[in-house]
């Protein structure tokens, strides 16, 4: 593989980002936005992305500066390197947007989701279960005679790996919270 042959996710890991901005391959970005907290926002931020057709993977919004009323929304989508740049520039041009991050490509970040997995079983598909859920450090947060509520912290593909186990074993209903992302580091 040459130097500039990068695969998706390569330049996570560099100084440099090395792809080239006119790929056809989709790739899955997380923008974190920082908006003023007012009626609205939240409309006009996701009817950019549906005015536009983008895709919207992850969705989570809380207010993070109460005295100067603003909310953090932490988008995940994918498109091409094109597509992430446009919808980057067209956030930014918001009126009620003070910072967008592209924390898939600003360097390294932490990503975590919360999930909510009912299950329900009885004899040996109940102890498979607790089994599963030991080793995915999965909390019981309610139980009755026929099913258990599991709460699950991690990156989505944890989550992911956890509810497709879970299938076989009696899943009935998930719950999730969507992607709560920030960068490492002190800046």
């Amino acid at each position: 593989m040459s130097p500039l042959d990068l695969k998706k996710g390569s330049s996570k890991k560099s100084a440099y980002d090395l792809r080239t901005p006119f790929s056809d391959v989709n790739e899955r970005h997380t923008l974190a936005v920082l908006v003023d907290n007012v009626d609205g926002v939240l409309a006009r931020v996701i009817g950019l992305f549906s005015g536009r057709g983008y895709n919207i993977d992850s969705l989570t919004v809380a207010e993070v500066d109460h005295t100067g009323h603003r909310s953090r929304i932490t988008v995940v989508t994918t498109g091409t390197p094109q597509v992430i740049v446009q919808i980057k520039h067209q956030l930014e041009r918001m009126v009620v947007v003070h910072e967008v991050h592209d924390l898939t490509v600003e360097g390294a970040s932490v990503e975590r989701e919360l999930a909510l997995v009912k299950v329900r079983g009885t004899g040996d598909l109940r102890v498979e279960a607790l089994r599963t859920a030991e080793v995915f450090r999965a909390r019981v947060m309610d139980t009755t005679l026929q099913s258990f509520v599991f709460e699950l912290t991690g990156a989505p593909e944890k989550v992911d790996a956890f509810v497709e186990l879970m299938v076989p074993l009696g899943l009935v209903e998930v719950a999730r919270t969507g992607v709560a992302a920030i960068a490492r580091g002190a800046e």
